[in-house]
């Protein structure tokens, strides 16, 4: 597993082998980060992960910029990779142990961008619970994004504030962001012509 851009390019990063994670490829990583490029500076945005596994999308992040960064998932051993992974490149990472569920529920921090990586065998309710609450608890910016990684089975572009989806070999990566902005901006504008 490698740093695929920003400060720390080409370093790379050996998880233990027994982590419980699906680790999502260099490919995908790199189109993911190429779309958001395009709507965001990285510069000290703070960004959630949920199902942070290895941590290697918070990498990606705090290597362009982003600060602070808070990742969660329910293996100790994932969350102590994490913790000494950004100790040793001394990362504004935060990493805590967690049913992300029960976080989602009890957490009212506001964050640019959200990525979430679930495993793809949870059932596809459970995938709409991730995105309800994201949205209900307002964790997600006006004009945040939030990224969700899952299988071509799982199916999330009918859900409020879904915006576009993109397709990287098995995987599908499915972005959010609130509706309304614009058409809001919209109605002021016709609302002035009158």
């Amino acid at each position: 597993m490698r740093i695929i851009s920003g400060k720390y390019k080409g370093r790379r990063i050996a998880p233990p082998k027994n982590l419980p994670v699906r680790p999502t490829t260099d490919m995908s990583k790199e189109a993911v980060f190429n779309v958001l490029n395009n709507h965001f500076n990285f510069f000290e945005l703070k960004v959630l992960e949920l199902f942070a596994g290895t941590g290697s999308i918070s990498y990606e992040f705090a290597s362009r910029g982003c600060s602070p960064i808070l990742c969660v998932d329910g293996d100790m051993g994932c969350i102590n990779f994490i913790k000494k992974t950004a100790k040793e490149f001394d990362f504004d990472i935060t990493a805590i142990k967690s049913d992300v569920f029960k976080f989602l529920e009890k957490h009212h921090v506001n964050y640019d961008i959200i990525f979430a990586d679930p495993p793809y065998g949870l059932a596809q309710k459970e995938f709409e619970k991730i995105i309800e609450l994201i949205f209900e608890n307002e964790i997600l910016d006006d004009q945040g994004m939030l990224v969700v990684e899952h299988s071509k089975y799982t199916k999330l572009d009918h859900m409020a504030n879904y915006s576009f989806q993109k397709n990287y070999g098995g995987s599908v990566f499915t972005f959010f962001e609130f509706e309304g902005i614009d058409e809001e901006a919209d109605d002021l504008e016709e609302e002035d012509e009158r």
